[in-house]
């Protein structure tokens, strides 16, 4: 069934061959550009509040937002093989499920990608401003280090660090690549650290009781910490940058994933297993939200009783985890490697709304301008810019945990409709050939569609609400805009060389 126009396939491989980026991308820097949108805060940061959610049953959580993350990737892996160019989801939904939904899909990646690179954002802040604090003694007010929602007025670090990846970004791919290579063996080697010492001192204790919220508990937590894995779809979104596409994408895309996984179990356990993650609890036992200002005054109250600060309480998990058990100076190399290597993340993200938004552009359904390649760094630079611009805002007003959540409902959103479009392009295009053939397609197509609608009613209420909302204004845009300007509604042939630009953004000279 189709929900408006269609581009088909070939039509969008003949505009990306006409007009496309440079590819200068190989398997190794994709693998890598992976791992650099996946660890991040997710681990850094958001561990404290799935253990907030979930206690020691965030390792559970962890297994479920990895499965449901791994049956996307499979997904993704036989689409971006035979659909090699930029845009990701938005472009496999507009060749099968047709424009209006391929809009959705886009307008939700917006979300996914802005709004998560603004959560990293943040995670890296609390960082920065924590290593100030222990190595340099400076303090940063807390009126310019937290939103609102913190006690504060604006996250200035977070701003700042958003606007330097912009520039970045604008400057050129290869050297965002080669940025990120180096930054992604900075976390690793810093994570491998970690687990050098917090996994030796384990002990059995520390995991009990394994699910003291119950599997609702584990599930809200799967839902936020889905955001760990968020990114991981940005290859798919360099699949037009990348030499030999076909064979190198579905390698970053699956290899960056299962390497990260493996990860993120290792160093939970070595997190609870350490010093333990009870959920802090309000007096009666009502757990509390995290993020919220309840939680922020109880795990003040504990530590002005004398206890340490838990780890579900602290905006730096693993450097708390190191400080509590006698490595100080570790904890302090583990919060200098974080605030060293996640802007590689928020970098990742802003790449993959970038060309998300470029396609979108590129087929009339955005501003002309949003397509325009800098003349030099041959870089959709206008977009990038406005992208920048649109994540440092939230960056410097909304706390990690809400970004973190608003980010993910679009994700899970992107995925289902991937799996979808896999299954429904089995039947509708059997004979095209397929370098990367998604396993018991049938099976593993519901299995992420039903785990991405789990998640999704498993998010915050005002996540639940929020998304709908901003489905609903991206549907205002389309048919007031968007539509209209629609180069396959128009019958523009975007491959065309003698196109002018202004004409193939859908508006008349």
């Amino acid at each position: 069934m189709m929900f408006g126009r269609v581009k088909s396939l070939d039509a969008i491989l003949a505009t990306a061959k006409k007009k496309s980026l440079h590819r200068s991308l190989g398997a190794f820097q994709l693998t890598m550009l992976g791992i650099g949108a996946v660890i991040g805060t997710g681990i850094f940061v958001l561990t404290a509040e799935a253990a907030q959610k979930a206690g020691p049953g965030m390792m559970v959580s962890f297994v479920i937002a990895g499965l449901v993350c791994a049956f996307a990737a499979l997904c993704y892996s036989e689409l971006s093989s035979m659909v090699p160019v930029a845009g990701s989801a938005y472009t496999y939904t507009y060749a099968v499920l047709g424009e209006v939904l391929a809009w959705t899909v886009g307008w939700s990646l917006v979300l996914e990608y802005a709004l998560g690179a603004s959560a990293v954002a943040v995670g890296w802040s609390h960082h920065f401003v924590g290593l100030l604090h222990d190595f340099a003694h400076i303090d940063i007010p807390k009126a310019i280090a937290n939103a609102p929602n913190d006690g504060g007025v604006i996250n200035l670090p977070a701003v700042v660090i958003a606007m330097l990846v912009t520039w970045l970004l604008v400057i050129g791919t290869t050297e965002s690549a080669r940025v990120n290579s180096v930054l992604v063996m900075v976390k690793l080697s810093a994570l491998a650290l970690f687990l050098v010492l917090a996994l030796p001192v384990m002990h059995a204790e520390k995991f009990h009781p394994f699910m003291p919220t119950g599997m609702t508990g584990v599930a809200g937590a799967a839902a936020s910490i889905f955001f760990a894995y968020v990114g991981f779809d940005a290859v798919s979104t360099a699949a037009e940058e990348t030499i030999n596409p076909q064979r190198n994408v579905p390698i970053g895309l699956i290899g960056s994933l299962i390497f990260c996984t493996i990860i993120y179990i290792l160093v939970a356990a070595g997190a609870i297993g350490s010093i333990g993650a009870q959920p802090v609890t309000a007096i009666g036992g009502a757990l509390l939200d995290p993020g919220s200002m309840a939680l922020t005054q109880r795990c003040n109250e504990i530590v002005a009783g004398g206890a340490k600060l838990p780890m579900t309480c602290s905006h730096e998990a693993l450097v708390t985890v190191m400080q509590q058990t006698g490595h100080l100076q570790v904890g302090n190399l583990l919060a200098l490697a974080a605030t060293i290597a996640l802007p590689s993340v928020i970098l990742m993200m802003m790449y993959g709304q970038t060309r998300v938004a470029f396609v979108m552009a590129r087929d009339g359904l955005f501003p002309a301008a949003f397509a325009k390649v800098h003349p030099r760094y041959k870089t959709p630079y206008v977009i990038t810019i406005a992208t920048g611009m649109f994540a440092l805002v939230f960056a410097g007003f909304l706390p990690v945990g809400k970004l973190a959540d608003l980010s993910n409902a679009g994700t899970l959103y992107a995925f289902a409709c991937v799996a979808i479009a896999v299954m429904v392009l089995r039947r509708t295009d059997p004979d095209r050939v397929r370098s990367f053939r998604t396993p018991a397609v049938y099976v593993i197509g519901p299995l992420a569609i039903i785990g991405c609608v789990y998640l999704y009613f498993s998010l915050p209420l005002f996540t639940k609400t929020f998304f709908p909302a901003w489905g609903l204004i991206g549907l205002v845009v389309y048919f007031g805009y968007s539509r209209s300007r629609s180069h396959v509604g128009r019958g523009i042939d975007d491959s065309l060389d003698d196109v002018p630009p202004v004409i193939a953004a859908g508006h008349e000279v």
